[in-house]
């Protein structure tokens, strides 16, 4: 019973702030204190299924797209689409080769959660000034693809946040901004987590069935929560500020801070 609630607390968590701009790697590395830590197989697969959500709620969208990739406003933002993706995918890879890892400590999170709500603050009184348009340009495609870079080496950054503040800052509407890097997380996402899963193909291989269960059900757990959060986030923007979500992130980090200072959490 205990293995059960774990399994789907986390699924939960990931459900939640996978896409939401508070940092879902972040939030796991710190439940996994209390929570246990689960297998990199487990931590994966639950991330696809909040990436699957997005990909339902989006699905009519991607369909156009493809559908209709020789539109000239269509080719142009796949164009787009895929630039920012290559971008994070060498990246990536580079980073890989490199010896870059997300930390497994919570100090460096807690920081990046802190750091993270003073960029929401400043973006937002800084756009107060400003008029959004919808538009894509090919500054903002490169822009989010770096965003997206960053916040894959510095857990706690959140990559919902870091690519739609830039495309924010850079002149977007707050839902353009929104449905672009959404779009963008899902082939980046899913393209993520097949590298994962093949670096785990020998765990996953030994996985027992109970694991396999838990695997599951963290799965529709993380997807079914991911739906309803990112069906939220999308509704709340388009009459409200992120600021929720910068205080939001400033008492956690700050807590977060604390208690790492206190000796509590490593």
């Amino acid at each position: 019973m205990i293995n059960f609630l774990q399994v789907v607390l986390l699924g939960i968590i990931e459900g939640i702030t996978e896409f939401l701009p508070i940092s879902s790697t972040g939030h796991l590395l710190i439940a996994e204190q209390w929570l246990g830590h689960r297998s990199e197989a487990f931590n994966v697969v639950i991330q696809l299924g909040a990436i699957t959500a997005v990909l339902l709620i989006y699905w009519n969208r991607v369909v156009e797209l493809a559908r209709h990739s020789l539109k000239p406003e269509n080719r142009d933002y796949l164009l787009k689409l895929g630039a920012a993706f290559g971008i994070t995918v060498v990246g990536g890879l580079l980073a890989s080769k490199l010896g870059l890892k997300l930390p497994k400590e919570v100090q460096p999170v807690a920081w990046a959660v802190y750091i993270g709500a003073m960029v929401l603050f400043a973006a937002e009184y800084y756009l107060r000034h400003h008029k959004p348009v919808d538009e894509v340009t090919w500054k903002i495609a490169v822009a989010m693809g770096l965003a997206q870079l960053l916040a894959a080496v510095f857990p706690g950054t959140s990559r919902s946040a870091a690519t739609i503040i830039i495309g924010m800052l850079l002149g977007q509407s707050r839902s353009a901004a929104t449905e672009f890097a959404f779009i963008l997380g899902i082939p980046t996402m899913f393209a993520a987590s097949a590298y994962e899963l093949f670096k785990a193909r020998h765990e996953l291989a030994h996985t027992g069935s109970g694991e396999l269960l838990d695997i599951a059900i963290g799965f529709v757990v993380s997807g079914v929560v991911a739906f309803f959060a990112v069906k939220w986030l999308i509704s709340y923007i388009r009459t409200n500020t992120f600021l929720i979500f910068a205080w939001y992130r400033l008492v956690l980090g700050l807590g977060l801070l604390g208690v790492v200072y206190c000796g509590w959490l490593r």
